[in-house]
């Protein structure tokens, strides 16, 4: 019977090559864009290049119902909106964000693998704050920005799972959101 050591050095080393099969899988396929998500914003000028950007509400959404109680994330599918809730229940930010195109199902998941330095999404993008929380159809389901700050472009029928945001939302997101902290995921 092998050694103890052995053992734990063979597990702990599949461990590392899943980790990294799984962070390998999320950086490959496009990115949606959400341009057909952005909301027109009143203007006396028109911009030469509009961006995509969410727009923030005048006041802030409240927790949806349904989303559990104590400290998590809550992603909203039909908002495209997520949450940052304290112990408690008091939401501490809000922001809007850019699904991909396969959406988690409505239910409960933990952070799992965090990756917070810059890899090339799929779509040449430079990202950052990447929280993964799901799997869905062998498509890894995960937070993340860009680092300059842009939206996704357009997905070329690809499934993707990356939930997209503003940098800084992706950062505040990546100091709430450890490993194994509670992800709810409602209509």
């Amino acid at each position: 019977m092998p050694a103890p050591k052995v053992w734990v050095t063979g597990l702990t080393v599949g461990a590392i090559a899943v980790v990294a099969a799984l962070t390998v899988q999320a950086d490959r396929g496009a990115h949606p864009s959400a341009a057909a998500d952005a909301r027109p914003a009143a203007s006396a000028s028109a911009k030469a290049h509009p961006t995509a950007t969410p727009t923030p509400s005048a006041a802030p959404a409240a927790v949806p119902d349904g989303s559990g109680t104590g400290r998590r994330i809550v992603y909203s599918l039909g908002d495209k909106r997520v949450w940052l809730v304290d112990a408690s229940d008091a939401p501490r930010r809000t922001f809007a964000v850019w699904p991909g195109t396969v959406s988690p199902e409505p239910g409960s998941y933990t952070v799992g693998v965090r990756t917070r330095g810059v890899i090339t999404g799929s779509d040449g993008v430079k990202i950052e704050h990447i929280l993964y929380f799901g799997v869905k159809s062998g498509v890894n389901i995960a937070f993340s920005n860009a680092v300059d700050g842009s939206s996704p472009p357009p997905a070329s029928g690809a499934a993707t799972g990356g939930i997209r945001m503003r940098t800084a939302d992706g950062a505040a997101l990546w100091t709430f959101g450890s490993a194994g902290t509670r992800v709810t995921v409602v209509p």
